[in-house]
């Protein structure tokens, strides 16, 4: 089986947090249920897709994981705004109980 254009397209974004902490300061003030602004000094193009893959420590390794695309660029602080087009069912509960986590 081939691969498909829209896999060799994908560009992958994987990003380990030493900590629950060090991910809390880095990327919750930018996440919330329907993507994720992360930064970056040469953010990719508008309409690129990617695959997303964070990792963090709770109590254990957790991963965040799933697909996404580019919806925005920003250079006053750089990064790109990337909109969740498929997250794992479990990314979705992690996801869920960091903004809990975060509300509190």
């Amino acid at each position: 089986m081939t691969p498909s254009r829209r896999d060799e397209e994908r560009v992958t974004i994987n990003k380990e947090f030493e900590s629950f902490d060090a991910f809390i300061h880095e990327y919750v003030t930018n996440i919330s249920r329907s993507g994720v602004f992360i930064r970056a000094k040469q953010p990719l193009a508008v309409g690129t897709k990617v695959n997303l893959k964070f990792s963090v420590i709770m109590e254990d390794l957790e991963v965040i994981e799933g697909e996404g695309e580019v919806v925005r660029v920003e250079s006053g602080s750089p990064g790109m705004g990337v909109v969740f087009t498929q997250l794992t069912g479990y990314s979705h509960a992690l996801i869920e109980r960091l903004l809990t986590r975060r509300a509190t």
